[in-house]
């Protein structure tokens, strides 16, 4: 009787966290290679912490099955109990080497049996731990629809929400089955989660390390944005056939990215994902930008205000003529000067506690004891009142790449009101006429370095390029950048 074929059914449950990847894996060498010595000695104490021993139990002796016992010609013979390997990491940190060993003895010997799904994402957000400009982060908004959309997608919504972070990746876990989501905590006020967009055809052990698949959300703690990332490809060729619709990495993230919202939706509160024109190489800038701080509704000129480097509030009521322009962009000075000054004088007599007194933040602008021309003058101050502490010391969240796109033809004068909805609409939609690169490690700041030199009049710059809308693309038509996201 012939044997019957297998059949191998789609299927709706979430990948087990369990499920292992042969250590031969070239791919997975290579993503593992990734990582620091120290990287990978912390990440197998950490698998060998007793909380986490269940989950990533490493290789021992009685796991040999019956025959010959050949273990003394493997180069890393399996250890008899828990504390010999712990014992073996622990004194590779003690002593110098490469990670080449430290690597093989990780695959080749304490888990030769393979690497959990749960394993290689640990890894994969050490990296991001160690390498925070390794990705390209894109803020979201969260916006509740309509009710009409509310009905039309009450069938197709999950009707659960949970209201802590935790809460929420669990319930993106369940959302978007058949993919896994492994939890991390880095050094920043959100909680991350990683996901694994696979198809439900059969797979290979690289499918599983293809950096293509992986997308990473971040939830910021008290604000209504998040943050997502997709891993750049690796540039190798996919492990699967792509030709089906919809199995392909890209069709698998945009899925992703839709069931966020519907994961975090409830009956008759149903949200959705917005663009915000702003993405960002580090979590921080977001954060800054896009985030629960007073910051995320103060840049540029009004940054002045966020970062108490002046006294007052742009609604001051006083009238103008009462607060010089010297005095109200250069009040920090004074401020700071007199600050300084007491506490000079309070650790005069005490030069240990001076020499430990912290480092006092730098003013904004120039050296005032350089004399200036009337012209430089009226520059600096021009640069303060459209910059404020964008793009200096005083605000480190770098842009470090922005997007302009004109939508005008050359020669064109067209000087019509582009209030309306409709044209807005019709401008977003068509080809850019030309379309401008900036990248650098500080956009903002190089504009404003720009606008110092006289090599730009800062009087004339849109707000968009002064850092006050934190946009990242700006589209323009008319002069105007089309406040439809992008």
């Amino acid at each position: 009787m012939a044997r019957p074929k297998t059949v191998r059914a789609p299927t709706t449950a979430s990948l087990p966290n369990n499920l292992r990847i042969p250590s031969t894996t070239p791919s997975l060498v290579k993503t593992l290679g990734k990582l620091s010595r120290q990287a990978l000695l912390d990440l197998a104490l950490l698998w060998l912490d007793d909380r986490n021993l269940a989950a990533f139990p490493p290789y021992l002796q009685h796991e040999e099955a019956d025959g010959p016992n050949d273990q003394e010609t493997l180069p890393y013979p399996a250890a008899e109990t828990v504390e010999e390997v712990r014992q073996a990491y622990e004194d590779y940190q003690e002593r110098k080497g490469g990670k080449r060993e430290v690597l093989e003895h990780i695959l080749e010997g304490d888990w030769r049996h393979g690497i959990t799904l749960r394993q290689l994402a640990m890894a994969d957000l050490r990296y991001m731990d160690d390498h925070p400009a390794s990705l390209r982060w894109t803020a979201l908004e969260l916006t509740r629809t309509r009710r009409l959309v509310w009905m039309r997608s009450a069938h197709a919504s999950g009707d659960f929400c949970e209201s802590s972070p935790a809460g929420n990746l669990s319930s993106c876990q369940g959302a978007l089955s058949p993919r896994s989501l492994s939890r991390s905590t880095p050094d920043i006020s959100s909680n991350l989660g990683r996901g694994l967009a696979i198809s439900s055809s059969p797979t290979t052990p690289e499918t599983f390390t293809d950096s293509s698949r992986v997308i990473y959300v971040a939830f910021p703690d008290s604000c209504p944005f998040i943050y997502t990332s997709i891993a750049a490809s690796t540039g190798s060729k996919p492990a699967v056939s792509t030709n089906a619709a919809g199995t392909d990495p890209r069709s698998l993230q945009r899925l992703v990215r839709e069931a966020i919202p519907k994961a975090l939706s409830r009956p008759q509160e149903r949200y959705t994902l917005k663009p915000t024109s702003l993405a960002a190489k580090n979590l921080p800038t977001l954060l800054k930008l896009r985030g629960p701080g007073r910051t995320t509704v103060a840049n540029g000129a009004f940054s002045i205000f966020a970062d108490a480097v002046v006294e007052g509030s742009p609604l001051d009521p006083r009238p103008s003529n009462t607060v010089t322009p010297e005095e109200h962009l250069h009040g920090s000075h004074k401020i700071s000067g007199g600050a300084e000054d007491k506490e000079n004088a309070k650790h005069q007599d005490d030069p240990q506690s001076s020499t430990n007194s912290t480092t006092k933040r730098p003013p904004i602008g120039d050296d005032d004891s350089v004399p200036l021309s009337p012209a430089s003058k009226k520059r600096r101050l021009a640069i303060h009142s459209r910059f404020g502490t964008s793009g200096s010391a005083l605000a480190p969240a770098p842009l470090d790449r922005l997007d302009i796109r004109l939508l005008d033809t050359p020669g064109s004068r067209d000087d019509s009101d582009d209030e309306g909805g409709g044209t807005a609409d019709h401008a977003a939609a068509t080809a850019p006429s030309v379309s401008l690169t900036f990248a650098g490690s500080d956009i903002i700041a190089g504009f404003r370095k720009l606008a110092e030199l006289g090599v730009v009049d800062p009087e004339r710059m849109p707000s968009w390029m002064t850092g006050e809308e934190a946009v990242s693309v700006a589209v323009v038509r008319q002069g105007r950048r089309l406040r439809k996201d992008v």
